[in-house]
């Protein structure tokens, strides 16, 4: 029979699916054993161990640290209440779009609040540092004019009694100083910073409760260095035990009665402007807030003008690729979004008058091929008698007319085949293909087969093999229809085998079961793996058929394995011959998660070439003492299929489809795996 396929739907992978990046299921379940994947001489495992173990050398490390698995658990424990927050940021755009416009706008106002409170601060502390320096000034000037217009009554009085004097003198200054401040400013005269207080200067004096401790040493320091006053920012403090408070210190050294050195200091508080300053805060935050708030609702409502029709058009493609062809979007208004629908709207319509088409016309299709195969059987089963009666008496007749006869007859035999094919085809395309499941032993399934081949296969000079059949291999199929898969891929491989072994191998772990064909004889070039179960198709037209096949036996293959809920997929290479994997599960009700065995041979190309690779990264000198022991191959992880994931809700793999362009997508889709 000729090859021929249909590009593997979604639920097949492909022709190379072990390639897939994709997740794969626990290697436990789905590691072939050594019967089910070939075997492999220990020097094969050490060098594929050693590949893997340096591919992977990182990783391995890294799971290997010590606690590592306590690192993987804490960080599990710490993405999983966010997973649900990461979902709905990935999903809603509006949220998206709010979140950024509140961000930036709080940005915004943080920015402008820290520029506008500066500028009042400055512009306070400014008004108040000139106000106090004036105020300052002026008592300085005071001071000065009443120690020059003081006399001292008795110049020949004693030193104690001069003290007393400049003592009650400056008590005197402070109090009309600080007479004409009050709660505005206190007054502070002290001793200089070189002199102890007390030593013959009439010590420290001060006005409103204020400790002398307000004034710092340095301030002290500065003002006796030099004439000018001086000014400073400070914490004003209290004898009395009330809080310090922020304040504004200008301090000048002048000289008393007694023509000796003192200081005096302005202190200024600044709890008035703290209050202006905390007013023009909260001012600031309250309509920083109301401005962030009203720019979110306004992100919001016009956000949502835009995402909802999206939305809807969203629901509505999803609804009409789910087959409800009759929705369209509601348009309203005459703006883009109303055109963006409108748009929508002609396209589904298009969508749904080429869709009806396309099905009216696949019905009568099917009608036809129904219609037709059914009526042609009674006029074929006339033709079938008159056939057997010229063939049984072909002996009487001429050596040309006896080959006419043959001929006849061998040509009915292929008309009745593709008849029952047809036959078939259209109960699939009906939907009305039915399983009859049940137990059984696959092993005896495949000796059937092998022994109706034989006889072709003696005739081609091959021989088949069979591997890894030691155990049952039992599986709830249709025995018919998996005989019939089985009948075709065997046949194939013989025809196409071009006299080289045919190798029949066995698989099973987990829930799955599978059969792979091999051959050693022309093979597949690029991009046939994916259209060798279409219809009526052959790799290579000008190729005989030998065995009078009529093209449809692995399109008939692959729908008995979707019916079964598994894969039936081909791999090949150009003069490496090819491979057809039949994946089952092992009972009715169970979804495929993988298969047992890979679908690329471990004799191909590129295989080998993997292996001559590994080898020449294992060549590395020993070191003494070494272990050359060989290293333990790891455990291959099946790819899980897509379509066969827990919770997809897919068991039977969709059917193909026929158009050019979907193979051509998923070739490309193979080739990338």
């Amino acid at each position: 029979m000729a090859r021929s396929s249909a590009a593997p739907a979604p639920g097949e992978p492909g022709a190379q699916p072990e390639r897939s990046a994709g997740p794969a299921v626990n290697a436990s379940r789905f590691t072939a054993s050594p019967h089910a994947s070939g075997g492999g001489s220990p020097e094969r495992s050490a060098l594929r161990g050693f590949g893997d173990r340096f591919l992977r050398g990182g990783r391995l490390l890294q799971e290997g640290a010590p606690g590592a698995p306590v690192l993987r658990l804490f960080g599990r424990w710490l993405r999983r209440p966010l997973l649900p927050a990461v979902r709905l940021w990935r999903r809603n755009i509006q949220l998206r779009v709010v979140a950024g416009t509140l961000l930036m706008s709080l940005a915004v106002v943080l920015v402008l609040g820290l520029v506008v409170i500066g500028q009042v601060r400055n512009g306070l502390l400014d008004a108040k540092e000139k106000a106090a320096v004036s105020q300052a000034a002026g008592g300085f000037t005071v001071a000065k004019d009443k120690a020059n217009a003081a006399t001292v009554s008795d110049s020949d009085s004693a030193d104690t009694g001069a003290a007393s004097n400049s003592r009650q003198w400056r008590t005197d200054l402070v109090a009309q100083l600080a007479s004409g401040g009050q709660g505005a400013y206190n007054v502070v005269t002290l001793a200089p910073a070189s002199e102890e207080t007390g030593a013959g200067n009439g010590g420290e004096r001060t006005s409103g409760q204020v400790s002398p401790d307000s004034v710092s040493d340095e301030l002290r320091r500065n003002v006796d260095q030099g004439t000018a006053p001086f000014k400073t920012y400070t914490d004003i403090r209290y004898a009395d035990g009330r809080a310090p408070e922020p304040g504004l210190v200008v301090g000048q050294r002048l000289e008393d009665i007694d023509h000796k050195p003192y200081q005096l200091y302005y202190l200024f508080p600044l709890s008035q402007e703290e209050k202006t300053l905390s007013l023009v805060k909260r001012t600031l935050a309250t309509a920083g807030l109301f401005v962030v708030v009203l720019l979110g609702a306004i992100a919001w409502f016009l956000v949502r003008q835009v995402v909802t029709p999206v939305r809807m058009a969203a629901g509505i493609a999803e609804r009409l690729s789910a087959g409800r062809l009759q929705e369209r979007m509601k348009v309203t208004g005459e703006d883009d979004i109303a055109r963006l629908g409108e748009a929508f709207n002609k396209m589904a319509q298009s969508l749904q008058s080429k869709i009806q088409q396309l099905e009216d016309l696949s019905r009568m299709q099917r009608r036809f091929v129904s219609d037709v195969s059914h009526e042609l059987r009674t006029p074929l089963t006339t033709v079938r008698m008159a056939a057997d009666v010229i063939h049984d008496a072909r002996s009487d007749f001429d050596p040309v007319t006896a080959r006419s006869a043959e001929l006849l007859g061998d040509q009915l035999d292929r008309f009745e085949s593709l008849l029952a094919d047809l036959l078939e085809i259209s109960r699939f395309d009906a939907g009305a293909a039915a399983l009859e499941a049940e137990p059984i032993d696959l092993r005896e399934t495949v000796r059937r087969v092998i022994s109706g081949a034989e006889p072709l296969a003696e005739r081609k000079g091959s021989r088949i093999r069979v591997v890894g059949d030691e155990q049952p291999v039992v599986a709830e199929v249709d025995a018919r229809r998996i005989e019939r898969v089985l009948r075709n891929l065997v046949v194939n491989a013989v025809e196409h085998g071009e006299g080289n072994d045919v190798v029949v191998r066995f698989g099973v772990a987990g829930g799955a079961v599978a059969i792979v064909v091999r051959d050693y004889g022309v093979g597949l070039k690029p991009g046939e793996a994916t259209r060798v179960f279409s219809r009526f198709w052959r790799a290579d037209p000008a190729r005989a058929r030998t065995t009078g096949g009529t093209g449809l036996g692995l399109s008939i293959a692959v729908e008995d394995a979707r019916l079964h809920g598994g894969w039936l997929q081909a791999w090949g290479e150009p003069g490496g011959g090819s491979q057809f994997r039949l994946t089952l599960p092992r009972t009715a009700d169970e979804p495929l998660r993988g298969s047992p065995i890979p679908l690329e041979p471990d004799d191909s190309r590129r295989a080998r070439a993997t292996q001559a690779e590994a080898g020449r990264l294992i060549a590395v000198p020993a070191q003494p003492g070494a272990d050359r022991s060989p290293l333990p191959s790891p455990p291959r992880a099946i790819p899980a299929d897509p379509t066969a994931l827990p919770g997809s809700g897919a068991r039977v793999v969709p059917r193909a489809g026929d158009s050019a362009t979907q193979a051509s997508d998923r070739e490309d889709t193979a080739r990338g795996r």
